[in-house]
């Protein structure tokens, strides 16, 4: 009687746990949705900007200028994954572009935020890195992180331009951009959705670049 409850409750268990997998497979399913739908309404709103921003990038670095790179969090990662394809290679062969992630050095970041302000980690960076006709990719999905809007400012004052590449309405971000700068907002609320739509923009920024550089293929 004993082993007949034992496999009663195992099977009630088997039972519950199914259920449980295909809930998961339902919510997978519905990320992919909505990541799909996210993907088309940005498509519709956001191609004339990212097209703008390549043109903008592309004659920072005919020039001899570079392109440097800032976000928090995953927008860290975003932004060291765009320097690493342009300064190593995207889909085809061709010479390393001048880009840099201001992200990725913990000595300088944790420096400035304990000696100053963590909302100076890129400004300050900036200050000593950046030059007239460099660009600078600040990446924030809300649009309201105080270092991008202050690294935004001091590339503004040394002449460079900028390219704000956020989510939403476009915060903080959207309202320090000058005409001469271009913005990209994700016309989404969720930031996983935001995210997904920045690494289209940024794989999006490296075609584009490349095909300016090396011809259309």
């Amino acid at each position: 009687m004993h082993q007949v409850k034992l496999e009663v409750n195992q099977r009630s268990k088997d039972l519950r746990d199914s259920r449980k997998f295909m809930d998961i497979q339902s919510r997978i399913s519905q990320n992919f949705i909505e990541s799909i739908e996210e993907k088309k309404k940005a498509q519709a709103t956001l191609v004339a900007s990212i097209a703008e921003a390549i043109q903008t990038m592309v004659t920072s670095l005919q020039r001899g200028n570079k392109i440097l790179a800032c976000g928090n969090g995953g927008s860290a990662a975003d932004a060291q994954h765009f320097s690493a394809e342009l300064l190593n290679r995207f889909e085809r062969e061709r010479h390393p572009l001048a880009a840099l992630a201001l992200t990725t050095d913990s000595s300088t970041l944790t420096s400035i935020g304990n000696d100053y302000d963590f909302a100076q980690i890129f400004s300050k960076q900036i200050k000593g890195l950046g030059q007239e006709g460099d660009v600078l990719l600040a990446i924030s999905t809300s649009g309201n992180s105080a270092n991008i809007i202050d690294a935004v400012n001091v590339a503004q004052e040394k002449k460079m331009r900028v390219i704000g590449l956020t989510g939403g309405s476009g915060g903080a971000l959207s309202a320090t951009l000058r005409p001469e700068d271009t913005l990209i907002s994700v016309p989404s609320k969720k930031t996983a959705r935001i995210q997904e739509v920045h690494l289209l923009c940024l794989h999006c920024f490296c075609d584009g670049i490349d095909a300016v550089l090396l011809g259309d293929k």
